[in-house]
Order: structure tokens, then C-alpha cells, then sequence
């Protein structure tokens, strides 16, 4: 009699998505309490000064716009003067005080503001990446629930776990460690750690990680690694010190801005000396000199470059890229040559079917093939056997209960499904249609009723979503095709390119067979983008002009190696962050023209003519503003938009 027709569709939760990146209150950021301080003290004091107050009544307001806008930037250019170093900061106090000493305290109190609301806009910019980053921090949960000794539970900050705690997870929650299942059965959804799209079994022996999202089972986890160790961590460690890096147009702009500064102050004191020995009024010859001080300052230069850099960078994060530095995202935008891996990379390793191929003689049809193969596969954990279910339940095929089931390493599994006896594995023969399926790329399965073989499945590789546009949007982007560099045979890599619209291919690689071809192209001038997954592509990685590794959490060499780490797994983030790295670019030479032109035209009108103090502080610390503000575009969602679609 046939077997009753089972339900093994499990329930499953449905998937959570990340938690939302926690954004930082302005109030909460020093720098712009600071600037908002003196503002409100300016605000306030400048009405009454023109409307001819008497000084009590203003005076105090001017010292707290001076004090609260100017303390940190003097400090910090006097803690650099202790290191026989001249900060541009400490320029601009100076020369705040200086107009303040003759009586220009409205001007001296405009220069302090714009200088601080300067500052606020680029703490602003570093604290929004870091918050990017450290939004990873929140996919795992801050309590968990540790098994003592006798068996009872205890609930404790996850933070507070050590390597051999038990810890359970229940159905729905996510895990709050890296580890392994001791005990229990569950689907568990790493999409956020790997980016695989469907829910991994997990049963006891297998490794899990924190921030992933347990299904229906309930799991003991023994704690593999102390919490700042996990996946997640290791990943915020790699890109925490982005605002702390400078790209290299920053670092030649910190270079010349020592000797720059020197100038300024040797120009200034020559400005005020050089005419008072001659006879010249000290008021106007101060006033002067200051006015020269505060112009040509490089301060608009110095915030040309990094404002932009680190808005991309925060916008970057906030899409699953987390580019490790300013250095990395200035590179990235100068990449003319792309090398790309293939499974993990362009394929999500994830195999399917993708024929059945009936054998001539057989009295069944594919779907009747594929529903013995799916019943007997279906107690299987291999990844193969998994495939073969999956590809019944897309065509809605009733699976039978399966009897008798047994497996073997290497071979394949038997079982007794409606009667028959099936058998899913290893070809014994290589047939014409193995033989044409191997030829495709793809993995031949053997299907086998009642000792009989009656078809072959084709199994390959699940090409990841996107993957064909992501690879022409890199051809517009460089000018040249992507070379696929992958150690699979020479059929599974053409048939990936063939799909993917790849034409130059480089199949059968070890890993120093991968470096070497990256190296090459250096060699010949090239600027090449790398993008892998796995410890075999690191090599690569660390030879490349710029490296990007997909987020599997398997990869530890890969994502220790590579200079950016698309979180999530999609290959269509890769162009969009080159494409947001030019822009950037673009924008740091639109700052450096603005910075530029700006300084030169005042210090020429200051010098052939006469510079009003507020219009010099207007304009230099204007020109300041506008390059920080025209870097802060790229926080904009509107900018990955526009990257996205480039």
C-alpha cells in the first residue's frame, strides 16, 4: 500500500530583518553642543552690540561665544605647539583674539562660530560612519540565557559570556555568541552574517554565530568565543579606525600643512612689523596682519578631503559595505580592472537543479523522477539532497514517506519510497547525458528505481541575484570586462561566465596562481579590484590595488585581508561603491578648486588693497562651510541612489 503523503514544509518564523542602525542625537556629540552654544552667545550678543548697548550687556555674551567656540580647537593647537607643531586651530583662536584686542569683537565672535559649526559638521561626519559600523553591534541581542551546571537557566548580559558557557537560544531569538550546537535541531536564518538566502539546518556539532536568527527548534550553544571575538566584532574591528585614517590626498595636505602654517604666521608678523617700522598706525597695521592670518589659513583645504571621504564611507555602511578607511574609498574610485571569484562571489554556493534529464527507455517523467529522488533525499543533510527537495517543492510535488532510508559517504542514499526501491547518487557510468551535464558545468546525479537507472539530475550552482548586471555596471565603470578567476574546473567556470556575460576566464587556479595574475596586471599599471569570499582568494586580495570580500562568515582570512566587506552578500553593492568612491573624488577636487580659489583671491585683495575684516572672515570661513557642506552631500540617500544606478 502507498505511503501517506507527508507535509515537510516546517514552519518557519518569518525573517527579521536587521535591526535599524541606532543614528547619534546631535545634542549627544560635544562639538555641537560646543558650536550651538556659541551661536545662541553670538546671536544674542550681536543685535544689542549694533543696536549701540552699553558693553555689560553684550560683553559677557562675546566671551561665552569666544569661550564655548574656541576652547577646544585652542587647546588642542596648544597640546600640538607642546609638540613643536603649528595647527592650523590654533591660527584661527589667534587670530580670533587678535581682532577681539582692537575692538573688532564682532568679527572675532563671527570667525570663532563658523570655525566651530565647521568642526561640528565634520564630527558629525565621523560619528555617523562610526555609527554605521557599530549598528552591526545591534544583531546580537544584549541578554542571554546561560545553562548552569544543575540545568537552570540564568539570564546575564551577553557580554558577559566566556568561552564553555551553555548558553539557550529559544525559537524566534537570535543567538547571542559564536559557537556550537550541543544539543537541539533548528533552521537558523544567517543572512545577516553570510548572506545565504534560505535558513542553514543546524543540528548538534555544527557552528552558529551571533546576530543570526534561530527558527523553530530550540538549541543549546556551547560559546566558541568570547563575544568581542564573534564574527560580528571582528568585522567592526576591521573598520572602526576608517575615521581615524586619512586618504592620501589628506596625508600630502597634513604634510605641507606644518610649513604652510609657519608661513602664515611668518607672512602675518612680517605684515605687522615691516609697516610699523616705517611709521605706520598699529591699529590699522594689526587689523591688517590679522585679516591676512585669518584668509590665508588652510583651513578649507584641510576639511576639502575628508568630508567627503568619511560621508561615503557612512553611506557605504549603511547599504552592507563597510570599507575599512578614507585610504580604501579614495582607492576604490581608481580601479580600471576587476577580477572576480566564482563560487561564494557570483554564485551564492547555494546548488540547485537545473535539469533532469530522463534516459531514453524510462517510463517516467521528470516530475515523477523528481519526486522518488525528492523522498528519498529527504532525510539527507547533504546540500545536494537539500537541492533536490527544494526543486520538488518549487514545482509542488507531493513527497511520499520514505523507508528503509540509508546513506553512504560519497555514494549517495537508498531508500524505499511507494514500494520502490530509489537510489540518489554518484553515476556508475558515464553516460551520454553525465557526460553532457558534466560538459554544461554541472553536477551529474544518477537516479536509480529498482536497480534501474531512469535519469540524471543536472546540479550546479545557484547564480547569486544580480550578478549579470553588477558585472556589466563594472564594465561601464572600468571600460573593461571583469576577468573571472576561479580554482573550479575549466565547464562549471565558462558556464557561470556564459550566464554572467564574462568572456575572459581563468579556471583550474590555486591560490598563487590568483595573486600572480593579479600581480601582473599591477605590474603593467593596472588598478585592480579583487572580489572573493573565501581563504583560497586571499592572496589575491591582499595583492590587488583594492580588495573586497563577501561577508561569509567562513572566511575570516578573506575579510582580514580584503579592504572592504559587503556585509550581506550582494554583488550589486561592489559597483555602486565604486561608482560612490568617484563621486567622492570628484567632490575632494571640486573642495581643493573652492578652497584654492577662495584663499588666493582674498590673500590678493588683503595684500594689493584693502580686506575688510568681516568680509575676510565671511569669506574664508564661508569658503570653509560650503566645502564641508558640499562633502556632506554624499550622506544623502539620494547619492547611493544615483552610485546604484551609475
Amino acid at each position: 500500500m502507498a505511503s501517506p503523503v507527508l507535509d515537510t514544509s516546517p514552519a518557519r518564523p518569518p525573517a527579521a530583518s536587521p535591526p535599524p542602525v541606532r543614528r547619534t542625537r546631535l545634542s549627544a556629540l560635544p562639538e555641537v553642543r560646543w558650536a550651538a552654544l556659541s551661536t545662541v552667545a553670538f546671536l544674542a550678543a550681536f543685535p544689542l552690540d549694533l543696536a549701540g548697548a552699553p558693553a555689560w550687556a553684550w560683553g559677557p555674551l562675546y566671551a561665552v561665544c569666544y569661550v564655548a567656540g574656541g576652547w577646544e580647537p585652542g587647546w588642542a593647537g596648544l597640546q600640538a605647539l607642546r609638540e613643536k607643531t603649528l595647527d592650523v586651530d590654533l591660527l584661527m583662536v589667534v587670530a580670533a583674539l587678535g581682532a577681539a584686542a582692537i575692538g573688532q569683537y564682532l568679527d572675532g565672535g563671527l570667525l570663532i562660530v563658523i570655525f566651530a559649526v565647521s568642526g561640528a559638521l565634520e564630527a558629525l561626519a565621523t560619528r555617523r560612519t562610526a555609527d554605521s559600523v557599530r549598528g552591526l553591534l545591534d544583531l546580537a541581542p544584549a541578554r542571554a540565557v546561560r545553562l548552569r551546571a544543575d540545568g537552570t537557566e540564568e539570564a546575564v548580559d551577553a557580554a558577559a559570556l566566556t568561552v564553555g558557557d551553555t548558553v539557550l537560544v529559544r525559537p524566534g531569538e537570535r543567538l547571542p555568541a559564536d559557537g556550537t550546537v550541543v544539543d537541539g535541531a533548528s533552521d537558523v536564518d544567517q543572512a545577516t552574517i553570510t548572506g545565504e538566502p534560505l535558513p542553514v539546518a543546524k543540528t548538534p556539532g555544527d557552528q552558529v554565530f551571533a546576530g543570526t536568527l534561530n527558527g523553530t527548534g530550540a538549541l543549546r550553544v556551547a560559546v566558541g568565543k568570547d563575544p568581542a571575538d564573534s564574527v560580528i566584532a571582528r568585522i567592526v574591528a576591521m573598520v572602526e579606525e576608517a575615521s581615524a585614517t586619512k586618504a592620501p590626498t589628506q596625508l600630502f595636505i597634513e604634510k605641507i600643512e606644518q610649513r604652510y602654517s609657519v608661513g602664515v604666521v611668518v607672512a602675518t608678523l612680517a605684515l605687522f612689523s615691516l609697516p610699523l617700522a616705517f611709521g605706520a598706525a598699529f591699529e590699522e597695521t594689526l587689523l591688517r596682519a590679522m585679516t591676512f592670518m585669518i584668509v590665508a589659513s588652510p583651513c578649507a583645504v584641510v576639511l576639502a578631503t575628508m568630508p567627503p571621504l568619511l560621508s561615503a564611507i557612512a553611506n557605504a555602511g549603511r547599504h552592507g559595505v563597510l570599507v575599512k578607511s578614507c585610504v580604501v574609498m579614495e582607492r576604490l574610485g581608481a580601479v580600471d580592472r576587476v577580477a572576480l571569484d566564482k563560487t561564494g562571489t557570483l554564485t551564492e554556493g547555494a546548488p540547485r537543479v537545473a535539469e533532469v534529464r530522463v534516459l531514453p527507455g524510462s517510463p517516467l517523467t521528470e516530475d515523477q523522477v523528481l519526486a522518488l529522488a525528492a523522498a528519498a533525499e529527504l532525510p539527507s543533510e547533504h546540500p545536494l539532497a537539500r537541492a533536490v527537495v527544494a526543486a520538488a517543492r518549487e514545482r509542488g510535488l507531493p513527497l511520499a514517506g520514505a523507508e528503509e532510508f540509508s546513506s553512504a559517504p560519497g555514494r549517495g542514499v537508498r531508500a524505499l519510497v511507494d514500494g520502490r526501491k530509489v537510489e540518489v547518487g554518484r553515476p556508475g557510468e558515464a553516460s551520454g547525458a553525465v557526460r553532457e551535464a558534466e560538459a554544461a558545468g554541472r553536477t551529474a546525479v544518477e537516479v536509480a528505481v529498482d536497480g534501474v537507472p531512469v535519469a540524471v539530475l543536472g546540479i550546479t550552482d545557484r547564480l547569486r541575484e544580480g550578478a549579470p548586471a553588477a558585472v556589466a555596471a563594472l564594465t561601464r565603470l572600468t571600460g573593461t570586462a571583469p576577468t573571472l578567476l576561479t580554482g573550479d574546473g575549466e565547464p562549471a567556470a565558462r558556464s557561470v561566465a556564459a550566464e554572467t556575460g564574462i568572456t575572459d576566464v581563468r579556471a583550474g587556479l590555486l591560490p598563487e596562481d590568483k595573486a600572480a595574475a593579479v600581480q601582473a596586471w599591477e605590474r603593467e599599471g593596472r588598478r585592480t579590484l579583487v572580489v572573493g569570499d573565501g581563504v583560497n582568494d586571499a592572496p589575491a586580495l591582499a595583492a590587488a590595488h583594492t580588495g573586497i570580500a563577501m561577508g561569509r562568515a567562513g572566511s575570516d582570512l578573506a575579510l582580514e585581508t580584503a579592504d572592504a566587506v559587503v556585509v550581506r552578500d550582494e554583488l550589486a553593492t561592489v559597483p555602486a561603491v565604486v561608482a560612490l568612491s568617484r563621486r567622492a573624488r570628484r567632490l575632494v577636487t571640486q573642495n581643493l578648486v573652492i578652497a584654492g580659489v577662495c584663499i588666493g583671491a582674498l590673500v590678493v585683495w588683503d595684500l594689493a588693497g584693502h580686506l575688510p575684516l568681516p568680509l575676510g572672515v565671511a569669506g574664508h570661513e564661508g569658503s570653509t562651510v560650503l566645502v564641508g557642506l558640499n562633502g556632506l552631500r554624499l550622506l544623502r540617500e539620494s547619492a547611493w541612489r544615483r552610485a546604484a544606478s551609475a
